[in-house]
């Protein structure tokens, strides 16, 4: 197996003994992300306030190209950019007509819906019908079944659940439900932009897609996007300057929108995370990589890892958990998820030994990146073994 270890020389020199496996929480930043970050504060100097004629004219146009090469997008202009998706989640729902809005969603979502769907919630703004994840083999035919039951306005969930790793099958059928006045589709792909090969081609102007470059694009914050389809959303609520920002110098009367992705730019913000995206970019098409080619390699290094875990050779303790494996075909998450009631514990005590990985409450997650090879499968494994036992 191939190292690129070369390409991550900066991030491992600077804590050599950590043996991370946690590139679905945090990824390690390849030196290229480096060069991206030194280029923005470069325009920043040179060019002062000129520069948003840069970052509008040119980084954010190769970074929508970027994506919408990446998801098989039929048009890059479709994406806009915010510090988060948690922003752009907000201006999603602010673009639905005033009133209680019903939300068809999972119970295997991001604190971040989580949390602000239940805050909305006990305002009495939304009402959720929640499909829950387990049982896992019929999870996909069962939100289906929820959406036939009854239409929401707004049906949100991953294409991939952060903690199990489980995978929804059925998008081509849920984007046949959606309609500009009637349902909208949104899946949050941060667990599968850059994770898994994806083509959203036949469902691209029927479905919202969220995202960003802090995990697997291994790009850092701040390069959050949205795919917004043509004719839906058309005026969020919740809106700033970048919305308009071509008539910024233009006389000021009724709130203008972008008839493309731009309609859900806010205002002003760090664009050092595209310049990151897109350096980190250009350095996968100069090594010849792609998501798939990555996502190979790494399946055979998590493989690995769940084999020797339950051989023993991690020890005894990480045997007694129970592993998950909630899609028995086609595309697999970049992550192990290893259920236990002790989950946050081993977590805790791992870090103590220099040993990243990461719990969601009684799940450990051991996640795979492409500064990792075999070596470090051997490594982990003899770590986990002498700080757990």
């Amino acid at each position: 197996m191939k190292s690129y270890k070369h390409l991550f020389s900066r991030a491992l020199a600077a804590s050599p003994g950590r043996i991370h496996f946690a590139a679905h929480s945090h990824h390690l930043w390849p030196d290229a992300s480096y060069e991206g970050h030194v280029q923005a504060w470069d325009d920043a100097a040179a060019l002062a306030d000129r520069k948003w004629e840069k970052i509008f004219g040119e980084v954010m146009p190769r970074a929508q190209a970027n994506i919408a090469l990446e998801l098989k997008l039929p048009d890059p202009r479709t994406i806009g950019f915010a510090p988060n998706t948690h922003e752009l989640l907000m201006r999603l729902f602010s673009a639905r007509a005033p009133g209680k809005i019903e939300v068809l969603t999972t119970d295997g979502e991001f604190h971040s819906f989580r949390r602000q769907s239940a805050r909305w919630e006990e305002e009495d703004r939304i009402m959720r019908r929640i499909v829950p994840c387990e049982p896992f083999e019929t999870f996909s035919e069962r939100f289906l079944a929820a959406m036939r039951e009854q239409r929401p306005d707004i049906a949100f969930l991953s294409h991939v659940m952060f903690r199990s790793g489980l995978r929804f099958d059925g998008v081509e059928e849920l984007a046949a439900y959606a309609s500009p006045g009637g349902t909208w589709v949104a899946l949050d792909l941060y667990h599968s932009f850059m994770a898994m090969p994806c083509d959203f081609s036949r469902v691209a102007d029927r479905v919202f897609l969220l995202g960003g470059g802090y995990k697997y694009a291994m790009a850092g914050e701040g390069a959050g996007f949205i795919h917004a389809p043509p004719g839906y959303a058309e005026r969020p609520g919740y809106t700033g300057w970048f919305a308009d920002f071509g008539a910024m110098e233009k006389k000021q009367g009724e709130v203008a929108y972008g008839e493309d992705g731009s309609r859900f730019l806010g205002a002003t913000y760090d664009a050092t995370g595209l310049y990151r995206f897109n350096a980190v970019q250009a350095m996968l098409s100069k090594e010849g990589l792609d998501t798939a080619a990555i996502s190979e390699r790494l399946a055979v290094l998590r493989t690995m890892v769940a084999e020797a875990i339950a051989a023993g050779k991690a020890g005894a303790t990480l045997r007694r958990a129970e592993l998950l494996q909630p899609n028995a075909e086609g595309p697999q998450a970049r992550f192990l998820s290893l259920r236990h009631a002790d989950a946050v514990l081993w977590k805790s005590a791992l870090m103590a030994a220099n040993v990243i990985t990461d719990a969601r409450d009684d799940v450990l997650r051991i996640g795979f990146g492409l500064y990792q090879d075999q070596a470090d499968v051997s490594a982990f494994c003899d770590a986990v073994r002498k700080a757990l036992g």
